[in-house]
C-alpha cells in the first residue's frame, strides 16, 4: 500500500519532469519564434566583419581564423572544388548541402541558423551542424571562396553549461529534500486523524488534535473534534434512549402487574378495586400513548421520502388545533391571540404539521399558570413561512434549553411523569418540522417562552 508521504514523493517527481518538460518546449518554441532569426542576423553580422578583414589582409587568412576559432567559433572554409578548411573544433554533421555551397561561391548570404528546422526536443541554438551555420562569400584574388560560421556553444559556454546545469541539479536535488521534509508537517496531522478515526471506531471519543494551526489542517481538527464530541453525544443519546424507553415501559408495567395482584383478591373491597383498575386503565394508557408515538418517530425517520403533501390555509390549522384544545383554555382562563394572515398558504403533510401546533400550543397550555397568555404569530417573506408560538410564562431555565428536544427529555420530570406526557413530543415535532426543510428555536426568558418554526414558502 503506498503511503501519503509515497505519493507525495512520486507527485514531486513527476511535477519536476513534467515542469522541465513543458519549459524546455516552450524555451524551444521561443527559440524558434523570436531568437533564431535574431542569432542569425547577429551572426551575419560577425561573419562580414571576417569577410572584411580577410579580404583586407589575405596573407593574416589563416592565423585570423585560427584566432576566431580559438575564440569560440566553429568555421569551414570552402571553395567548391575540393579545398575545404575546418578552424576549430569538429561539426557533429558534416551536412551542408552542394547547392548552399554554389549560393555562397555566387555572392549570396546562406541563412542556415533562421532556415534551421524546428523541432519539439532539438533547440537550434545548440545543434552542432554543417547545415547550421551562416555563409558569406570570401574573394581572395581570383579565388572566390565560401566561409561558413557558427558559435561553439561548448567553447563559450563550457563552464557556464556545467554551473547552471549544478544550480540546476542543486536547486531540484534540495528542493525535492525540503519538500519532503515538510510535507511530514502535512502528513503527520492526517495520521494523527487516521488514528483518531479509529479510536473512535472502537468508541473512545476522548481526543486530542492540533487544533491551534490556522490553515486547512488545523480547521479540519477542529471540524474532528467537533464531530467527536457530537458523536460522543449521540452514542450517549442512544444508550440514554434505550434506558429511558426501558424505564417508561418497565413502570408502567410494574404498576401494571402489582395491581393486577392486587385485584386477584376476593375480598378486596369494591371502592379499592375500582381504584386500582382505573390505575391500571391509565398506565395502559400510557403505554398505548408510547408505543404508538415511538413507532410515528420511526416511521418519520424511515419514511420522510413517501411523505404525501399538499396545499392547506395555516390560519385554518390553528383554528382548529384552538378548538381541540378551547376547554383546556377556558378552564384555565388563558387568552389567546391569533395573527396569521389569511394568504398564507404552506404545502406540507396537513396531518403531521396539525401535530405540531397541538404538541406546541399542548406544552403552553399545560405548563402556563392561571389567566397568563399566549399568542400565535405568522408572517411570510419571499422564500419562508416564519410562525411563532409565544406564551408568557415563568419561562425555561437556560440550562434546559439545549435538551428539549432531546427524546424523553423533561424539565420537571416527577411532574411530567405524573400528567402521563412521554417526553417524546418535541421529538416528534422537531422531526417533522425537518422532513419539512424547515428549522425549530426555542428561546426564553422570565417574562416567557417562544418557539419559532420557520418553514419554506412553496
Amino acid at each position: 500500500m503506498r503511503t501519503l508521504y509515497v505519493r507525495v514523493f512520486l507527485i514531486t517527481i513527476a511535477v519536476i519532469v513534467v515542469s522541465g518538460m513543458l519549459g524546455f518546449l516552450l524555451s524551444n518554441i521561443y527559440y524558434h519564434a523570436k531568437l533564431k532569426s535574431f542569432n542569425d542576423e547577429k551572426l551575419v553580422g560577425i561573419a562580414m566583419q571576417m569577410k572584411q578583414f580577410v579580404e583586407r589582409e589575405p596573407d593574416m587568412m589563416k592565423p585570423y581564423l585560427d584566432n576566431a576559432a580559438a575564440l569560440g567559433y566553429e568555421i569551414y572554409v570552402t571553395d567548391g572544388k575540393g579545398n575545404d578548411e575546418f578552424y576549430g573544433s569538429e561539426f557533429r554533421e558534416k551536412d551542408l548541402d552542394k547547392r548552399a555551397v554554389d549560393m555562397v561561391l555566387d555572392g549570396e548570404v546562406y541563412h542556415g541558423v533562421s532556415q534551421f528546422p524546428s523541432k519539439p526536443f532539438i533547440t537550434g541554438f545548440f545543434d552542432n551542424q554543417l547545415s547550421n551555420t551562416v555563409g558569406v562569400s570570401l574573394q581572395i584574388g581570383n579565388t572566390s571562396y565560401g566561409l561558413f560560421m557558427r558559435p561553439d556553444v561548448i567553447l563559450q559556454f563550457g563552464e557556464l553549461r556545467i554551473f547552471f546545469a549544478l544550480i540546476g541539479a542543486l536547486t531540484v536535488g534540495i528542493s525535492i529534500l525540503i519538500f519532503l521534509i515538510s510535507t511530514r508537517y502535512l502528513v503527520n496531522p492526517i495520521e494523527r486523524l487516521s488514528e483518531a478515526t479509529k479510536r473512535i471506531v472502537q468508541g473512545n471519543y476522548n481526543l486530542k488534535l492540533p487544533t491551534k494551526r490556522r490553515d486547512e489542517i488545523g480547521q479540519l481538527a477542529q471540524h474532528f473534534m467537533t464531530m467527536s464530541r457530537e458523536l460522543e453525544r449521540v452514542d450517549q443519546a442512544r444508550q440514554q434512549f434505550v434506558s429511558n424507553v426501558s424505564h417508561e415501559i418497565q413502570s408502567p408495567l410494574t404498576s401494571i402487574q402489582g395491581f393486577a395482584q392486587l385485584l386477584s383478591d376476593r375480598d378486596l373491597p369494591e371502592q379499592e378495586r375500582e381504584h386500582y383498575a382505573s390505575i391500571i386503565e391509565e398506565e395502559s394508557r400510557h403505554l398505548s400513548l408510547l408505543s404508538k408515538q415511538l413507532l410515528l418517530l420511526s416511521s418519520l425517520e424511515q419514511g420522510q421520502e413517501d411523505l404525501a403533501k399538499e396545499e392547506f390555509s395555516l390560519r385554518d390549522q390553528f383554528r382548529q388545533a384552538v378548538q381541540v384544545l378551547q376547554w383546556q383554555l377556558e378552564e384555565k382562563e388563558l387568552l389567546l391571540r391569533i395573527s396569521v394572515p389569511e394568504s398564507i398558504q404552506l404545502i406540507g403533510n396537513e396531518v403531521l404539521l396539525m401535530q405540531v401546533w397541538m404538541n406546541l400550543l399542548g406544552n403552553a397550555v399545560n405548563h402556563l399558570p392561571q389567566g397568563r397568555s399566549i399568542e400565535i404569530r405568522a408572517e411570510k417573506t419571499d422564500t419562508h413561512c416564519v410562525i411563532q408560538i409565544r406564551d408568557t410564562g415563568d419561562g425555561i431555565a437556560a440550562e434546559h434549553l439545549p435538551f428539549l428536544f432531546d427524546r424523553f427529555y423533561r424539565v420537571d420530570r416527577a411532574r411530567e411523569r405524573s400528567s402521563g406526557r412521554t417526553g417524546l413530543g418535541l421529538a416528534i415535532v422537531q422531526k417533522i418540522v425537518r422532513i419539512h426543510d424547515g428549522t425549530i428555536e426555542v428561546s426564553s426568558s422570565s417574562e416567557g417562552t417562544v418557539f419559532t418554526v420557520t418553514l419554506p414558502q412553496m
